[in-house]
């Protein structure tokens, strides 16, 4: 990329700072000019089909005595320090003003991160270490944050990509005031940041063998020794946590595609294929056997359109739940209702509105309200 040697400083080093491939662009880049701008060049030309039911395994409600045994499995593994969280918090912080959403008060004057950090520090009893994922636009306000609270666990730091955006015609996209506009590159970034980082090796070092994943915006979401269990006693590499689907949900979900069971998100389904019989959603929630991340995962990069001071600009992601394409799978069945709730994205502040109440009803349940 020859055009980045006329970049500012300042963008310069956010590009060095946070991972930027300037190879990986170009071809990127390559493409977009040879191809254009077609969203359904994302769409699968395969046939896909949905999977069987007796896919699925349902997490046992609690009182259960199914639930029972399995939790305790999960905190044998917990009291074992095999057990670690990673929360996604990184993006471009532009839904909240600018904020950081895991610095943003969800409930009570109390921030996503203040609630999910003690909901780690309260099951896991300081043995979890929570691994936040920044982007270089969430990194420094999400530090200075947590200095302003009382964090009962462990907390380490790794940071996803950086890239360039483009205009639909393949040039370097420049936002307003003239800058290059910079973006995060998906949370299809996790498994790369966190071997690139360190903290892969440095959680198996240290005795860790299952990580679990979730959005920072999703408080229902937190450590589980059941789920954990679950994920133990299936002997995969990965599980995913689904929940009943409701109209208007949008993102990915568990098809048949060549004979594998694999998440396709909403935008690659073939126009042939009926998505009002989709019965599971996925919530982007996952466990994984760290030992698994280590592997090479081929990701695909997909182009989507953004809307940057009212201009279309291209930037091309990468989602966590392809890595389903390469490993064994868990499809586990969570809650979506009541204060067993494992699924309530907060996508927007009208959202913190609206489930207010499912949220505190969740989080007294946690035992963190």
């Amino acid at each position: 990329m020859k055009e980045i040697d006329s970049f500012d400083a300042g963008t310069k080093e956010i590009l060095r700072k946070y991972g930027f491939d300037p190879a990986a662009f170009d071809q990127l880049r390559k493409k977009l000019l040879e191809g254009g701008m077609d969203p359904s060049r994302n769409r699968l030309e395969k046939p896909i089909a949905l999977p069987p039911e007796d896919l699925y395994t349902s997490l046992p409600q609690k009182g259960d005595k199914e639930r029972a045994r399995l939790a305790e499995k999960g905190k044998e593994a917990i009291e074992a320090g095999q057990v670690g969280v990673v929360i996604l918090n990184g993006g471009m912080a532009t839904r909240f003003g600018g904020v950081p959403k895991g610095a943003t008060p969800a409930l009570s004057g109390r921030t996503f991160l203040d609630y999910k950090l003690s909901q780690v520090a309260r099951e896991g009893q300081g043995k979890v270490p929570a691994l936040i994922m920044n982007s270089f636009a969430t990194d420094a306000p999400t530090r200075e944050h947590l200095e302003t609270l009382t964090v009962g666990c462990e907390v380490r730091h790794f940071s996803q990509m950086v890239s360039v955006r483009l205009s639909p015609g393949g040039e370097v996209f420049k936002d307003a005031k003239g800058e290059v506009s910079l973006y995060a590159t998906g949370h299809g970034d996790f498994p790369y940041a966190i071997a690139a980082s360190g903290e892969l090796e440095r959680f198996e070092q240290h005795g860790g063998r299952y990580l679990t994943l979730s959005n920072v915006d999703n408080l229902g979401a937190g450590l589980d020794p059941a789920v954990v269990g679950a994920h133990i006693e299936a002997q995969n590499s990965m599980t995913v946590e689904l929940v009943d689907t409701d109209p208007g949900d949008v993102g990915g979900f568990p098809a048949l595609v060549d004979g594998r069971v694999t998440v396709v998100e909403a935008f690659r389904i073939p126009k042939s294929f009926d998505a009002g019989s989709i019965p599971v959603f996925n919530t982007n929630s996952f466990v994984f056997d760290a030992e698994a991340l280590r592997r090479p995962f081929d990701l695909q990069w997909f182009a989507v359109t953004k809307k940057v001071d009212d201009r279309p600009a291209v930037q091309f992601e990468r989602l966590v739940g392809q890595m389903t394409d390469f490993v064994n799978v868990t499809w586990l069945r969570v809650p979506r209702r009541g204060e067993q709730s494992r699924f309530i994205p907060i996508k927007t502040p009208e959202d913190l509105e609206t489930q207010a109440s499912v949220l505190e009803a969740v989080l007294r349940a946690q035992g963190v309200l």
